[in-house]
């Protein structure tokens, strides 16, 4: 069995509903959702904003790469559209697994270039941290420390005050 860390960020077309494409997509394998946050755009300025947002998911059969074809399956239900010339662009649907535990609770660790984990940035970005406080206020990122320092004293802080949370645009899951 393992659990998933998984980030949801959208800022092309229907944002929300790009949000719940991807949760539709994890179906019962969602256990808890983040609210959902609009942020800036990280990494390349001349974007819309995007909705972002985390969900905990856990399947007794996943493997780590089972959750980075089912992050694909998502962004391609969505119509996501790689553009290899702009690689933080514009996108309908993001789905990065940011982190993985197997069954004894311990974080899997991955220097795949397809899928490092923990994902290689996501103790800079406060789009990831804020939302996964949401579901785990003590929460840790393996290699990095408690996602409260990484939010409040880490490389993310800055971006953190450009957060805006939108309660009124809730997630559900299936479960």
């Amino acid at each position: 069995m393992t659990r998933a860390v998984l980030s949801l960020g959208s800022n092309l077309g229907d944002r929300l509903g790009h949000l719940r494409t991807a949760v539709a997509t994890f179906g019962d394998a969602v256990l808890v959702l983040s609210g959902v946050y609009e942020t800036p755009p990280w990494g390349d300025a001349d974007q819309p904003a995007y909705l972002n947002a985390v969900l905990l998911a856990q399947d007794g059969t996943a493997t780590p790469r089972d959750w980075l074809e089912r992050a694909r399956g998502a962004e391609r239900a969505a119509g996501r559209v790689r553009d290899p010339q702009r690689r933080f662009g514009p996108r309908t649907l993001d789905v990065d697994v940011i982190a993985v535990w197997d069954d004894d609770d311990t974080p899997v660790l991955s220097d795949d270039p397809e899928l490092t984990l923990p994902h290689p940035r996501a103790h800079l970005r406060a789009f990831v941290l804020r939302p996964w406080i949401d579901i785990q206020p003590y929460g840790r990122l393996p290699g990095h420390g408690w996602l409260t320092d990484l939010l409040t004293t880490g490389p993310a802080a800055d971006d953190a005050l450009e957060l805006r949370p939108r309660p009124e645009l809730a997630l559900e899951s299936t479960t």
